[in-house]
């Protein structure tokens, strides 16, 4: 019985790391899931999934109420959080993350939260991904242009835009992110008595 208590005392008082990704969208969803959230488990974590607004509980709503209820629940779950970790991998398109991953990160970052994030490459330059995926042309200052838009490629080396690059880690793989996280999230000893 004790053993039971300490595993609840310890499970309430772990910190708590909202999982954004688009993740959520892919058929293995679940299987994906258990396997982050028996990751954070292992680092003394608990993994906290994004909610469906009561979907897979069979209360569906008409379209706009399922959406404000998806929108309202996981900005509560975030708010709830002590840290995020977002899946930053181009979502429907070659180069440009999930917008709703990139929105919960940005909620997480203004709250003043511990972010960290995972992405394929993370070290090859932004502009380089455009590059590679998109027609592009350079002008005569060498800047790079996105031709299907017509507007400039951001050229300051990071892998991201850098409203996500220069707010939060980034890792090439969730292990990664999540083990910084628990790094960041450990507690602090105590200063001592005249130290």
């Amino acid at each position: 019985m004790f053993d039971a208590m300490a595993t609840l005392v310890t499970l309430r008082s772990a910190p708590r790391v909202y999982l954004a990704g688009p993740d959520v969208f892919l058929p293995d969803a679940d299987a994906r899931f258990e396997a982050m959230e028996a990751r954070c488990r292992a680092l003394g974590l608990v993994g906290v999934r994004p909610s469906d607004g009561g979907l897979s509980a069979g209360e569906p709503l008409p379209g706009s109420a399922m959406a404000q209820r998806i929108y309202e629940g996981n900005v509560a779950l975030i708010r709830r959080c002590d840290a995020i970790v977002a899946h930053l991998l181009p979502f429907r398109g070659p180069v440009e993350p999930d917008s709703g991953t990139a929105f919960e990160l940005g909620v997480a970052v203004a709250l003043g939260k511990p972010a960290a994030a995972y992405l394929p490459e993370p070290g090859t330059p932004y502009a380089e991904r455009v590059r590679r995926s998109l027609p592009t042309r350079r002008d005569a200052e060498g800047r790079l242009w996105c031709e299907a838009q017509g507007m400039l490629v951001e050229g300051f080396g990071e892998p991201l835009n850098l409203m996500l690059s220069r707010s939060t880690a980034l890792f090439a793989a969730f292990d990664d992110a999540i083990e910084h996280l628990a790094r960041t999230l450990a507690p602090r000893p105590a200063p001592q008595p005249g130290a």
